[in-house]
């Protein structure tokens, strides 16, 4: 898969519900993954959406979550923007490029769904998640 960006939307407990709305508005192939798929099956939050990811046939792609307990969720600066693919040379250089000088949020590491991921906030305040996905043999 080539690398794509696109935008990485935050809603609070409405992630589901926004994410079929866009379906309906665009069309394509939603796929919704929960807290309690992802090791969190017992909380209050485990039907919540831990990644919601939409791929339309005009070749649109969005992305949306649940904000987690912890993470502060300010409407207006909800959106990030999400660079994925499994390209790993080339996101890795890109990761090294925003993060330079900016601050890292979450390291660039090996996850428990087994992709490499790491979000940051570049120089300019932009937000940023980088995803490597696990090349398919």
């Amino acid at each position: 898969m080539a690398s794509r960006l696109n935008p990485y939307i935050s809603f609070t407990d409405n992630a589901r519900q926004a994410m079929e709305f866009y379906r309906g508005v665009f069309g394509g192939t939603l796929a919704l993954n929960t807290f309690g798929e992802y090791g969190a099956p017992d909380t209050p939050e485990a039907d919540k959406i831990m990644h919601g990811l939409l791929e339309t046939d005009g070749g649109f792609t969005l992305m949306g979550a649940d904000t987690p307990p912890g993470m502060e969720h300010n409407p207006g600066t909800n959106i990030t923007v999400s660079l994925s693919g499994d390209d790993a040379d080339e996101l890795r250089g890109y990761w090294e490029k925003l993060s330079g000088g900016g601050t890292v949020l979450v390291p660039l590491e090996k996850q428990m769904w087994g992709d490499e991921f790491g979000q940051c906030v570049d120089q300019f305040g932009i937000g940023w998640m980088v995803n490597i996905g696990q090349q398919q043999a």
